[in-house]
């Protein structure tokens, strides 16, 4: 019984431990400041993702970073009907990651959207990062990036019915808020899930 009780309470530690991983959700440069789609305040996601990264690099432990990597005239562009303008088109700088953000040799890359025909706003739809995941034995997932109400609340949504535990990282989102109040309600959202908010103070700690 002691043992089981010592599991639990390392399954709920803010602290990275073996099977857990970061995944940093499309910190790409058309969502930032001066980007075709920029998110309000995005790069202030950058510097506390830094930090995070560095925690997850002290223990050898895997960083995965997502990515919109659209073809041209891909389904969720305006001029198609979607609903966005267009933004990170593959091999453009406007898809590149931000430059200060500081991905690790060995990050496992993975690219969303891929297809004209098909949006994915979750880095679980149509990739491979689920079966990367379970392949590296990792149960627990800290998620941060942009946007809090779109790739974000999308990524974190299929990773709770994937069954992983979900920590939210609370100060490294930022929502595009195209009504008043999404990010809010997506982060409502999240917790409801059973995603857990924390902070990079108490994951350094």
């Amino acid at each position: 019984m002691e043992n089981i009780n010592t599991q639990e309470r390392m399954d709920n530690s803010n602290q990275p431990q073996p099977g857990d991983a970061l995944v940093i959700v499309d910190v790409q440069n058309d969502f930032l400041p001066g980007g075709s789609l920029a998110v309000p305040h995005g790069d202030e996601v950058v510097p506390v993702l830094n930090r995070y990264i560095q925690a997850f690099q002290a223990l050898n432990l895997p960083v995965y970073a997502t990515r919109d990597w659209h073809p041209a005239g891909h389904c969720s562009f305006r001029e198609q009907g979607g609903p966005w303008p267009p933004h990170c088109v593959a091999n453009t700088a406007g898809a590149g990651f931000a430059a200060a953000l500081q991905l690790p040799p060995g990050t496992v890359v993975i690219s969303k959207a891929v297809t004209v025909d098909a949006d994915a706003y979750s880095g679980f739809q149509g990739t491979e990062l689920d079966s990367d995941l379970f392949a590296a034995e990792i149960k627990r997932l800290f998620i941060g990036g942009l946007a809090t109400d779109y790739c974000v609340l999308n990524t974190v949504r299929d990773a709770r019915g994937l069954g992983y535990q979900v920590f939210l990282l609370g100060d490294a989102i930022r929502a595009v808020n195209v009504q008043t109040g999404d990010g809010m309600r997506a982060e409502d959202e999240m917790l409801r899930l059973g995603a857990r908010k924390i902070s990079v103070e108490s994951v350094v700690a």
